[in-house]
């Protein structure tokens, strides 16, 4: 309970795998979900040079210059999530945009970090928003290449999910996801003096809880991450880089589609330790979440078979609609 566990993933990531070999680690997934909210995933399929390119390709991005950069600026819609946002555009908390009043105190520190927003290419409600090629040639074909390998990775678990939840169709959340309404986050978190993160002047990212249905994580080695303990949510658990491995998290949407029976976990990212030739200042560190969400217009409801004793806890909610507040009040 007080560790995140780690699921062998092949039998779903690949085709010849034997129906009880789905069968377990289905169950291996609902275990970790309902339990914790965050899972390791090894054999997921995606090739070690495909991610460390990915890595190689987000270093190259974060250190051309701002001005070039600010040559594919994110909109200044929230809910428009695409393009560069420099430090301390974002601030990310565990915010209710249908009850904020004003800005509070802990949204006036800033987060150390800067990103890019990458989408799904066919998307033209909010097509993406490159940098011109002359500026970094091969980035966008690489990174439309990486979506599309995560996307698939995306479907092979959302069939995983079903079977592990027994729903009474199995298509029915791939179903739900077909738009692949997704984002590639490429996130940079620059070195910043420890004592201002420390006294709390700046901050990397604050413990929130995503907000689509799952969540896709490569971390390069520094670490940061940290996910709440379940039997003691005030207690934080490091979640380090495991080679071969993936992070997944259940995010708000799957845990109202479940009923509360999978948990969108608290998480936050702190200051990794000290560079040993400057140590006042953290690491650098870049990591590249994979956040998916419904297609638009999805009503998400009780799952069948999530009802439990006392029925469905939540009124079903639009989850584009949900999403799209959330980002907003963030932005």
């Amino acid at each position: 309970m007080n560790q995140v566990p780690i699921v062998d993933f092949s039998a779903f990531a690949r085709d010849d795998a034997s129906p009880d070999d789905r069968a377990r680690t289905a169950h291996e997934l609902v275990d970790a979900f309902t339990n914790v909210g965050f899972v390791y995933l090894c054999g997921h399929g995606v090739d070690d040079d495909l991610v460390n390119e990915s890595f190689n390709w987000s270093a190259k991005l974060f250190a051309l210059p701002y001005e070039t950069k600010m040559r594919a600026p994110h909109p200044p819609d929230g809910a428009y999530h695409r393009g560069y946002s420099g430090v301390g555009k974002e601030k990310v908390g565990q915010v209710d945009p249908t009850k904020q009043k004003g800005v509070s105190t802990s949204r006036k520190v800033p987060d150390v970090k800067e990103s890019f927003e990458i989408g799904n290419e066919r998307d033209t409600r909010l097509p993406n928003i490159w940098l011109p090629e002359d500026a970094l040639p091969g980035f966008r074909a690489f990174m439309t290449r990486f979506y599309a390998r995560m996307s698939t990775l995306s479907a092979q678990l959302l069939t995983a999910l079903a079977a592990g939840l027994r729903l009474p169709d199995a298509d029915m959340l791939r179903a739900a996801h077909a738009q692949e309404r997704y984002q590639l986050r490429l996130l940079h978190y620059p070195p910043v003096p420890v004592s201002e993160l420390r006294a709390g002047l700046k901050e990397r990212i604050a413990a929130h809880t995503d907000f689509g249905t799952f969540t896709l994580l490569f971390q390069d080695s520094v670490g940061g991450l940290e996910v709440a303990s379940p039997t003691n949510p005030a207690h934080f658990l490091p979640v380090p880089p495991l080679p071969g491995t993936l992070v997944v998290n259940v995010g708000d949407m799957l845990q109202r589609w479940t009923n509360d029976r999978f948990r969108s976990t608290m998480h936050r990212v702190r200051a990794p330790p000290p560079a040993t030739h400057e140590p006042a200042l953290t690491r650098a560190r870049y990591s590249i979440p994979f956040f998916v969400s419904a297609d638009d217009g999805t009503v998400v409801k009780c799952l069948p078979g999530c009802e439990g004793e006392g029925g469905p806890k939540y009124e079903p909610v639009d989850s584009r609609e949900w999403i799209n507040a959330r980002l907003r009040a963030t932005y």
